[in-house]
């Protein structure tokens, strides 16, 4: 991939793209924890246990993972427009059906189904834009998605809860989500052509899924993106797991000091997103990409000692570095992900959906290991934290290498 502009999109074409792709990247991550906070009025609502009630944010996961591995390498074969249109469509419905649900297993099976149909719009909306852009305009896109995919489970509780106060339903979150999806399905119908011609369509079946899946996995430049993408997203959800324990409990911060350490931390994320945005203007994507790496592995370090030091050291000594290793998810995700699709660009949707599968699947995996421990320790969030951001590290210098000359370059 060259770092010029792809001249397919450009001015407000581009600007619709960017809006519409945005809102599909984000969507996922906002229906999984919009209705965080409404948790205990839903199990007494629905007589469910709290475990049962998590089981429907596993099953939210659990789809959005599927739906990308899924939909990504379908859309090789049938393109992109009606796939996009029907998972949107889809995801609506089901929103609405998660809204009426009369009990916790039906609430589930829903939540599956609006998981999957959420984790086909997000592979989707990186294939398109990968059809769309190349160069510096694909980086600063991919920019853009990934901090919305990152910032998305953090603020959502947020607004979860604001919308829990204001109605007082938990279902009224499901149905914003579903009016959110109908409103996105008819502006996609009406601004989002068939980004990819007949003649660049790959059909074979499930075998032909699963060999390019295969030669994937294969190609160890593009394994080791995947693997900092997920590695770097563990770290992430390590933090969304474990910081409210352990800032609350541990270190005896109240809900309202918590609340706005975390939009702190959040607002970095996006900041650094953005300013990432600029930067791939002028600086090659795989050299910015090593630097948030490094700075989140030192910062991560730093956070194990402070946290192992004891008490000694203070406060600061966890809220800094947790606050660059967050903020560093702005140059680390966005760059990790558009290296490794333009390195499987031969089959986008199939690298789409294994780069969004080891992203979610990298949160499902490390989230119950924050929990090991005395409640509210701050070690093991730390260790998860730590060890996220040092082995995305070590993916990309030890897996990525051969691909140096090949990484976009501004010129």
């Amino acid at each position: 991939m060259t770092t010029s502009s792809s001249q397919s999109v450009a001015g407000r074409r581009l600007a619709v793209l960017t809006v519409l792709l945005g809102s599909l990247t984000a969507f996922g991550p906002l229906s999984m924890d919009l209705y965080l906070p409404a948790f205990p009025q839903l199990a007494a609502d629905l007589a469910a246990t709290q475990a049962q009630v998590q089981l429907t944010l596993t099953a939210d996961v659990l789809g959005l993972v599927a739906g990308q591995l899924v939909v990504g390498p379908l859309s090789d074969a049938w393109g992109r427009r009606r796939l996009l249109l029907g998972s949107t469509a889809v995801c609506a419905l089901a929103s609405l059906l998660c809204a009426l649900a009369p009990s916790v297993a039906v609430l589930t099976a829903w939540r599956f189904v609006q998981g999957f149909a959420g984790g086909g719009g997000i592979v989707l909306a990186r294939a398109v834009a990968s059809d769309l852009t190349t160069g510096v305009t694909a980086a600063r896109l991919f920019s853009l998605f990934m901090t919305l995919s990152s910032v998305a489970p953090i603020a959502a509780p947020v607004a979860g809860g604001a919308l829990l106060a204001w109605t007082g339903d938990w279902r009224v979150a499901f149905h914003v989500l579903a009016a959110l999806n109908a409103v996105l399905a008819v502006a996609l119908w009406r601004a989002i052509p068939e980004t990819l011609p007949v003649d660049r369509r790959h059909r074979g079946g499930l075998r032909q899924t699963g060999r390019a899946f295969a030669d994937l996995v294969r190609d160890r430049v593009f394994l080791g993106y995947a693997l900092t993408v997920g590695f770097a997203y563990a770290s992430l959800f390590g933090y969304i797991a474990g910081s409210s324990f352990v800032l609350q409990q541990h270190y005896g911060l109240s809900a309202t000091r918590f609340s706005v350490l975390f939009a702190l931390n959040a607002a970095g994320m996006v900041v650094l997103g953005l300013v990432n945005a600029r930067l791939v203007v002028r600086l090659p994507v795989r050299r910015l990409l090593v630097v948030g790496l490094a700075a989140s592995a030192v910062a991560a370090v730093v956070l194990v000692l402070g946290v192992t030091a004891g008490a000694g050291l203070g406060l600061l000594a966890v809220l800094v570095p947790l606050f660059v290793v967050v903020t560093t998810r702005g140059l680390v995700s966005a760059n990790a992900t558009v290296l490794g699709v333009e390195r499987g660009a031969h089959a986008a949707g199939s690298a789409s959906a294994v780069l969004g599968a080891f992203m979610f699947g990298g949160g499902i995996l490390v989230t119950p290991l924050v929990g090991l421990g005395p409640e509210g320790s701050p070690l093991p969030m730390a260790l998860v934290v730590a060890g996220g951001a040092v082995a995305a590290l070590l993916a990309t210098a030890l897996l990525t290498s051969s691909a140096i000359k090949a990484a976009p370059t501004a010129r």
